[in-house]
């Protein structure tokens, strides 16, 4: 018999708050925490801005000898994983840890250790290469790290789909607790790529944007959009079986009900023509889900601010919801903290959980230019006191990896 899922904890470092309960303020607030990068000297650089986790300070969660170990992106993944357990009240007394599993993702990985220890080998010399070069930087460490710092001993994954990671990895571990296999899952993601070789990548590849002004530089469904800004952080929930979680008294934020995982085979940047993947996602995890479009009462957009990704998302979003799609509020926050990658799924669930639990619509703010092809209702600047029952949250990566999650009020 499949299992119902809950959503039991939430846990998150992003650049508009510390944690949770800060990055919810920051976003009830209209907060944007894009600014000017000052993890590096951007002189020969046309990207100016980022969405940096600010007045980071390792050593307020790790001693010396740990931090110099963890690349920033583990830094940030144990950190947004050790909140959502204490926010679940999950203890050995109360659950079997050898049933708790770590499907925690990363787009990337480690790309500031990988920019620093090829230039020590460049440099220096093959011998000066740091025997923690490979442990830091690979991308499953920060799942690994997490599973070693909090004792999880059941299946830890990471699954690397670019900016749809960690939503592919909250729809697995969903799907792997409906079907008995754990009790419990820490899932979601990390990044931490605002370096000079990742912004050099992205921006050579024409894909963020160069916008001087930070209200105007990541705006999403605006028709002066002109790319995204790269943003840091993680977002890490607790997914929980249903009776599991009533049997210790938790709190549910809200029950995950659908997924929907497709591929674009298309271009290994651009999306689909009309948004043709995520339209199939959206219309798998509504199929999930076994509700009707209509049903839907809020869409979290993949939304990054580039031109193709807005219009391709917001004929998707027609696609699978048909007429429901000129009712359905939709807004990215992606405007609050820049693109987090493939972290970005993660921290949005967590959005979704808040909308859900307060019945708060997030805004997509700094709009100001409307743009007759992204013609949705995509919640303007101001935060909306709606009926939020059932949301979807959707995140497409780059190689045309496309993921649609559904959560709903919880009900007995």
């Amino acid at each position: 018999m499949e299992k119902r899922v809950v959503i039991t904890g939430l846990g998150a470092i992003t650049p508009i708050g510390k944690n949770v309960e800060e990055t919810w303020k920051g976003i009830k607030e209209k907060k944007c925490g894009i600014d000017k990068i000052t993890l590096f000297d951007t002189t020969n650089y046309k990207t100016t801005l980022a969405a940096e986790v600010k007045n980071y300070e390792s050593s307020e969660h790790f001693d010396a000898k740990q931090a110099k170990r963890l690349d920033r992106s583990s830094q940030f993944a144990m950190i947004a994983a050790r909140e959502a357990m204490k926010d679940s009240g999950i203890t050995q007394e109360n659950t079997d840890f050898e049933r708790i599993g770590v499907f925690v993702s990363s787009g990337i990985g480690g790309l500031k250790t990988i920019q620093d220890q090829c230039e020590v080998n460049c440099v220096k010399g093959n011998n000066r290469v740091s025997p923690m070069f490979i442990p830091m930087s690979i991308a499953n460490m920060p799942a690994g790290n997490i599973a070693i710092d909090v004792g999880a001993k059941g299946e830890s994954i990471s699954i690397v789909t670019a900016c749809a990671s960690s939503t592919h990895a909250i729809g697995e571990a969903y799907k792997t607790i409906k079907y008995g296999s754990e009790d419990v899952i820490l899932a979601g993601g990390t990044e931490a790529s605002i370096c000079r070789v990742g912004i050099a990548g992205f921006e050579n590849m024409k894909a963020l944007s160069q916008a001087t002004d930070k209200n105007r530089a990541s705006i999403p469904f605006d028709k002066e959009r002109s790319g995204f800004i790269m943003g840091e952080g993680a977002g890490v929930l607790v997914l929980e079986e249903l009776e599991h979680a009533k049997k210790r008294g938790a709190k549910i934020y809200a029950e995950v009900i659908g997924y929907g995982a497709t591929s674009d085979a298309y271009h290994i940047t651009s999306p689909a023509p009309e948004g043709e993947g995520g339209a199939r996602a959206m219309k798998r995890a509504i199929q999930d889900a076994g509700i009707q479009p209509e049903e839907v009462n809020y869409i979290n957009a993949h939304g990054t601010s580039t031109h193709l990704n807005d219009l391709c998302e917001t004929m998707a979003i027609k696609s699978a919801l048909g007429e429901a799609a000129k009712k359905v509020m939709v807004s990215s926050t992606k405007g609050n903290m820049g693109h987090l990658l493939g972290a970005a799924g993660g921290v949005e669930a967590i959005l979704c959980s808040k909308a859900i639990e307060e019945q708060i619509v997030p805004p997509t703010i700094n709009y100001q230019e409307k743009d007759e092809e992204c013609d949705l209702d995509i919640v303007p600047n101001e935060i909306r006191k709606e009926k939020v029952d059932i949301v979807m949250s959707n995140s497409l990566g780059f190689g045309g990896h496309n993921s649609s999650i559904i959560l709903r009020n919880y009900q007995n």
